[in-house]
C-alpha cells in the first residue's frame, strides 16, 4: 500500500534546484489540499507549502519565489521544485495531506519516511 511516498531529495550547492515528488495513496490525495514540510536537524518541522485540489499553491515568505508546489491528479502525487537552494534548506522533506484552521495549515495522516535534501555552501 502507497500512503504516503517521498523522493528525490539529494545533495546539491547552493543555489541548485531539485525537484521532489510525493506519491499517495488515492484517497488520501483526491479529496484534500496537499502540502510539504521539512524538519532540519534538531528543529521543529516546519510547513513549506500546500496545493489546493483546485490547484492553488500557497507559501510562507521562507519559500516564497524560491519553490514552487504542484499536483498530478492522474498519478496521485506532488512535487515539490526547489531553485535558488541555500543550506538552510537543508532537512528531511516530508508530504502528507492538510487541514486549514484559523489560517494554519495541520497535517491529516502519518507521515512517510521522508527525503533527504542537503545542501553544501
Amino acid at each position: 500500500q502507497v500512503q504516503l511516498v517521498e523522493s528525490g531529495g539529494g545533495l546539491v550547492q547552493a543555489g541548485g534546484s531539485l525537484r521532489l515528488s510525493c506519491e499517495a495513496s488515492r484517497s488520501i490525495f483526491s479529496p484534500n489540499t496537499m502540502g510539504w514540510y521539512r524538519q532540519a536537524p534538531g528543529k521543529q518541522r516546519e510547513w513549506v507549502a500546500a496545493i489546493s485540489t483546485g490547484g492553488t499553491p500557497t507559501y510562507p515568505e521562507s519559500v516564497k519565489g524560491r519553490f514552487t508546489i504542484s499536483r498530478d491528479n492522474a498519478k496521485n502525487t506532488v512535487y515539490l521544485q526547489m531553485n535558488s537552494l541555500k543550506p538552510e534548506d537543508t532537512a528531511v522533506y516530508y508530504c502528507n495531506s492538510l487541514r486549514k484552521v484559523s489560517g494554519t495549515y495541520y497535517p491529516t495522516n502519518d507521515w512517510g519516511q521522508g527525503t533527504q535534501v542537503t545542501v553544501s555552501s
